[in-house]
């Protein structure tokens, strides 16, 4: 679905519109093989080889689903182009745990008063009919959840994905290792309203 540029003395095609929509669990979960190929397909325009890691997008999908507050936001051309989910941080300070160190203050204040929201996954196919799709994806999850902080794990390994929401104001904070998935994940935040850098925050202990 990767398009590709006008040739000479062609104009370029106008773009299509993008309708963004919200999915609740049950429609989300019917879609999922479709939410999977399109998984698939991003992967493979934008790093050229097949995408391995379907199962690992089913199984993100999977657990995102159950969660409280589950949140899935599509964007159809109308073929479906791209989505976003998930859920809200729980204010007991889970999300967090094995975070190496100590969890900058403010990211634990704002956790405990529940206004921190779990950004699972933003996928969008790179075509030039949608330019900039995945951070108006992710923007627009963030915002319809009423969220003053994002939060995002990514995988250490995944340069491509890190880059990209760092691209998009994200703030890496530390790494985070889990007893499952990737053995090393960066955890990155967005800070939403007021400007703020958690680089030089006052630490609180991490969450056991």
């Amino acid at each position: 679905m990767t398009g590709t540029g006008p040739g000479p003395g062609q104009e370029r095609p106008a773009p299509e519109a993008v309708c963004l929509r919200h999915l609740n669990p049950r429609q989300a979960e019917a879609l999922r093989e479709d939410l999977a190929d399109l998984y698939v397909e991003a992967a493979a325009a934008t790093s050229g080889e097949t995408c391995r890691h379907r199962e690992d997008f089913v199984r993100r999908l999977a657990d995102s689903v159950r969660r409280p507050g589950f949140s899935l936001l599509v964007a159809e051309t109308p073929t479906l182009a791209g989505c976003a989910f998930g859920f809200p941080v729980a204010g007991d300070g889970a999300w967090w745990i094995g975070f190496e160190g100590s969890l900058p203050r403010s990211i634990e204040q704002l956790t405990s008063s529940g206004h921190t929201f779990a950004v699972t996954e933003v996928v969008a196919h790179p075509h030039e009919l949608a330019p900039g799709l995945a951070r108006r994806l992710q923007t627009r999850l963030l915002a319809d959840n009423h969220a003053s902080l994002g939060a995002t794990l990514v995988d250490q390994a995944d340069h491509a994905a890190h880059s990209a929401f760092q691209a998009w104001g994200w703030q890496d904070i530390g790494q985070v290792r889990r007893p499952s998935g990737p053995a090393a994940l960066r955890a990155l935040v967005l800070p939403l309203g007021e400007r703020q850098s958690f680089a030089h925050d006052a630490r609180t202990p991490r969450p056991e």
